[in-house]
């Protein structure tokens, strides 16, 4: 008999950021390390991670990371988890190699971490507790299903799959062995939620080979933007590509993490002879071959601001012309739609063909209600707990456990932090809560950007600043040059002049009445200047920019 304890740090009520724990009997399993991508009011913020404090504050529990796929809303935070947890780590093939690129760029020694690539038929074993995988279908190439297994049963993890199938071998689901796990007993099934709202999604390519298979047929150059992650659909774009005797080129090969990874270990194979490096535009090139397919590949946003490159003669290899064809295979993601709107009109600026494949048109890469019944059928798990995406997703999915014949009280709905315990295979009534937050990444900056320089960064994006510089000798306590005033950013050219005559004015005033004391305080003086500017600018046009005084003391130090 046992004591299993679950809970999120991240990936419930949100999307990405995933990190599951798992405890049997004081040995913790971690199930993913991933990050989300901010919100447009995290202004200047990269990433966002999961906060690990409680991993840290029980890292003698650590027995590793079991990784299940090679998407950074799964993976991209273990570089900053391995900075301060010295555990193993465990993936597929791919995703760990996806894993040494993340520590290279880093610039980490892959070496001093341990990294074990494994497979469907390896089985962990750490005491009484036992992990094994099954593959899944999913848009990267070797995802994993993981099962915790433990003497009061199991606990299985499935995220980011689908039950459709495919002729590749790296994408295909391991039937087998979630057969295996159905024969002993699975005590809660954690799974995904995110697909819950599609309606009579599509299961095939049949509308992507067919549409891209005409375009290939009638046209020139062809142009594909695509998401960098959905390494399957690219693939089946290549090889449609080279059945039509096409050059090749693929663009953001290199800042595209992911591509460049699956490329280099022949995970994305592109013939040599179809393979094609394109050079800059010049005199002699302009890269317009008839024969020519150029995938765009990126994330969220990016192949649509690459698009717009090329329409706008910024991009060095590719001018989008009248006879070009491009084809969007990148349906847009929450918070990318102005930019992909804005895209989609500028091309037809251009003469060229535009062909959009939206989401209703393209296989879809995550569970909807008939695969979750169907893995609810083959593992019959005793409790669900709907995982990864909104709570309205997991709300969903906990209707479509109904609708299967569950009883609520073995659906289990749980928000980040929130702890449920098993105490010899039965759901206990109390749920501890963990503590659990988001750290903010602003380039090689992690968790130190806190809520005073987001609302300064809100502040300057609408409201603009302004910046008082004068000269003042503290020996003579005497103004020897200034104010000067330099605005940005929320002053208009017809009336710029009028209101910095008006906050010099002040401004010498401020500074002169500080200079009559015996002697200067810097910090008042500062915080007057700060004060009294932003109240006059506030009078005169109703804005409210950030003030910021700099003072230098010829005979000392700036301030």
């Amino acid at each position: 008999m046992s004591k299993i304890k679950f809970c999120a740090l991240g990936g419930l009520g949100e999307t990405g950021k995933n990190l599951y724990v798992v405890d049997v009997d004081d040995k913790i399993f971690i199930l993913d390390c991933g990050l989300k991508f901010p919100s447009v009011d995290l202004y200047g913020i990269d990433t966002v991670i999961p906060d690990i404090s409680y991993l840290v504050n029980n890292s003698d529990k650590i027995q590793g990371v079991f990784l299940s796929h090679a998407h950074e809303e799964h993976c991209g935070a273990i570089v900053e988890v391995l900075k301060v947890l010295q555990v193993p780590v465990f993936g597929s093939h791919f995703t760990i190699s996806i894993v040494e690129n993340y520590i290279e760029e880093a610039n980490l020694n892959v070496k001093d971490f341990k990294l074990y690539r494994i497979n469907d038929d390896k089985v962990l074993t750490f005491g009484d507790v036992s992990i094994s995988f099954f593959y899944t279908t999913h848009s990267v190439p070797e995802s994993f299903g993981i099962s915790i297994n433990t003497v009061d049963g199991s606990i299985v993890y499935a995220p980011d799959f689908t039950l459709t199938s495919t002729k590749d071998v790296n994408y295909q689901t391991s039937y087998n062995k979630i057969s295996e796990l159905s024969k002993n007993k699975v005590l809660m099934l954690a799974s995904e939620s995110i697909g819950t709202t599609s309606v009579d999604r599509v299961n095939s390519d049949f509308i992507l080979n067919h549409t891209v298979n005409d375009i290939l047929t009638n046209s020139k150059r062809v142009i594909f933007a695509m998401f960098s992650y959905d390494l399957n659909r690219i693939q089946k774009v290549i090889d449609l590509c080279v059945s039509h005797g096409k050059k090749i080129a693929i663009l953001g090969r290199k800042t595209q993490k992911i591509v460049n990874v699956a490329m280099n270990t022949d995970y994305l194979k592109i013939p040599n002879e179809n393979l094609v490096n394109l050079r800059f535009i010049d005199d002699k090139n302009d890269n317009n071959d008839p024969d020519l397919a150029v995938i765009i590949t990126g994330n969220r946003h990016e192949p649509y601001f690459m698009l717009q490159r090329m329409i706008t003669n910024q991009d060095r290899l590719i001018v989008i012309n009248e006879e070009d064809n491009v084809v969007i295979i990148s349906p847009p993601v929450i918070g990318t739609e102005k930019i992909a709107t804005r895209a989609k009109d500028q091309l037809n600026t251009t003469g060229c063909k535009v062909y959009s494949l939206g989401k209703d048109q393209l296989k879809a890469n995550h569970a909807d209600s008939e695969d979750l019944k169907m893995i609810y059928q083959m593992l019959k798990p005793i409790y669900i707990c709907p995982i990864i995406g909104e709570y309205r997703h997991q709300y969903i999915q906990k209707n479509i456990a109904l609708d299967a014949g569950y009883d609520e009280n073995n659906i289990i709905l749980l928000e980040n932090g929130e702890e449920i315990t098993f105490i010899d295979g039965e759901l206990q009534q109390y749920r501890n809560k963990i503590s659990v937050g988001d750290v903010l990444v602003d380039g090689s900056i992690v968790g130190d950007i806190n809520e005073v320089v987001l609302k300064d960064r809100e502040c300057l994006s609408q409201e603009g600043a302004v910046l008082i510089v004068c000269d003042i000798n503290s020996n003579y306590h005497r103004l020897v040059s200034g104010p000067k005033m330099i605005c940005r950013g929320f002053i208009s050219v017809n009336n710029q002049r009028e209101i910095e005559d008006d906050i010099k004015v002040l401004a010498t005033d401020i500074i002169e009445k500080e200079l009559k004391q015996s002697t200067i305080d810097w910090t008042q003086l500062k915080n007057a200047l700060r004060d009294g500017i932003s109240y006059e600018i506030k009078s005169l046009i109703n804005k409210e920019p950030i003030v910021i005084p700099v003072i230098i003391d010829i005979n000392g130090e700036n301030l």
